[in-house]
Formats: structure tokens, C-alpha cells, sequence
């Protein structure tokens, strides 16, 4: 016998295609924010030579040891951080870094992550607007914290137009894969950018040269860290 559905209970003909719509994207875990964390720190130590190298030229040669270090700790403690709220993951991330990372980097990462838990607060999971609401926390609390400001030749040179790029494309509407893909190239132009800036803090400074014509190695390890997470939530879409 052929059953026939009585039109009451039919759905609209594109009743399944805006379901997909809505449920399109990521939904991150704090276990899967740990695996970006573990991915990021694989990148930067694979590239210590290069980093020390960039830093050599322009200031004291030790920002890849000290991010390395800090990076190394918060990746050991994967099991226990994944297990956590974001609040409460994201605190104990910003104290590990701000007690391990030496110079001002500790202060500034420190910063950023602890800035960033507040606005996790009650969060579950993460969707696109809740990392663009992280980034933009944390690039707030680097600007304030280290009295700076893009164009001064630092790591905000990624992360500032990262963010920048991220509201804007949220703002007009475009694809997650579209925003994403915009956000990476953002960060990496970003550090590409600080090869003709004049340094207005740090060693550099004190450079004849100012540190032109070379890179800021603080801005190529963030654009690592960007270029990473919009790699690997990419993977999640």
C-alpha cells in the first residue's frame, strides 16, 4: 500500500537545506582549543632557528626560547586544561604563560588570555563569533597592557588586522571557509608588513636602522598561532 503524507504534515520544500545552513560551522571544545595549542606549539618549535634568527637582528635573541618555553608548559598540562571550563582553562593558560614566558612577553600573553576568559564565561563550546570575541579580547589587553599600538613594529602587527578582518567579514556575512581563509591571510600580511616598519619599542628602537628591513619576530609567531587555529578550525567546518 502506497502511503501518502497528508499536506499538513509536509515540511517546506527547503525545510533540510536551511536546517544545514544553520547548523553549518564548528563547535570547539576546550579539549579541541588544547589540540590547536598543541599544533601552534609544534610550529613555533619547529622554526626556533628561524625566529632566534629574526631576533638576533634586532633585539636580544631570546623571544622563541622564552614563547617556546611557555608554550611547552601549557601543552603538558592538555589533559587537565581540556577537562576544564573555558573560564577556568583560559585563567590557568594566561598565569602559566605570564609566570613562564620571560620579558614582556609573559605580561603581554598573560594579559591576553586572561582578558579572554571573560568573555567565556557560561560558554560551552566555541563557534566563529566567540574566537573573532577571544582574538578581539586579546588584542585589547596587548594594546593596553603594553601601552602599543599597530604600526609600532610589535605582535599586534598580525593579531590587530586579524581581528580587524574577522569583524568585517562577520559583519557582511561571508562563509565561515571565506572569513577564515581572510583572517590567515590578514595575519600573515600583518607580520610580512613589519619588514619596512620603524621599531618604536623594544630593542629595536635603539637600532640606527630602527629594525627596518627586518622582520618582527613577535609578529611572525603570532601569525603562526593565527595561521594554525584558522588552518585547523578550517578542518572543523
Amino acid at each position: 500500500m502506497r502511503h501518502v503524507i497528508p499536506p499538513h504534515l509536509k515540511f517546506p520544500k527547503d525545510f533540510f537545506a536551511e536546517r544545514d545552513d544553520e547548523f553549518m560551522g564548528f563547535r570547539l571544545t576546550m579539549a579541541d582549543y588544547m589540540e590547536f595549542l598543541r599544533r601552534a606549539f609544534s610550529k613555533i618549535n619547529e622554526n626556533g632557528e628561524y625566529i632566534t634568527s629574526l631576533d638576533a637582528a634586532t633585539g636580544d635573541g631570546d623571544h622563541w626560547v622564552n614563547l617556546n618555553g611557555g608554550l611547552e608548559k601549557v601543552v603538558a598540562m592538555a589533559d587537565e586544561l581540556g577537562n576544564l571550563s573555558f573560564f577556568d582553562a583560559f585563567k590557568r593558560i594566561g598565569m602559566t604563560m605570564m609566570s613562564s614566558i620571560g620579558g614582556s612577553g609573559g605580561v603581554l600573553y598573560g594579559s591576553a588570555y586572561l582578558e579572554a576568559a571573560k568573555v567565556l564565561k557560561e560558554h560551552e563550546y566555541l563557534e566563529s563569533s566567540d574566537i573573532c570575541d577571544i582574538l578581539s579580547a586579546m588584542c585589547s589587553a596587548i594594546m593596553n597592557r603594553g601601552k602599543s599600538e599597530p604600526g609600532m613594529k610589535t605582535m599586534l602587527d598580525s593579531l590587530y588586522p586579524a581581528v580587524e578582518t574577522y569583524k568585517a567579514h562577520i559583519a557582511a556575512g561571508s562563509s565561515e571557509a571565506e572569513t577564515l581563509a581572510a583572517v590567515k591571510n590578514a595575519a600573515i600580511d600583518g607580520a610580512n608588513s613589519t619588514k619596512d616598519m620603524e621599531a618604536v619599542k623594544g630593542r629595536a628602537y635603539y637600532q640606527g636602522n630602527r629594525g627596518v628591513g627586518h622582520l618582527d619576530p613577535g609578529a611572525v609567531t603570532m601569525s603562526y598561532q593565527i595561521e594554525t587555529l584558522m588552518d585547523f578550525l578550517t578542518e572543523k567546518l
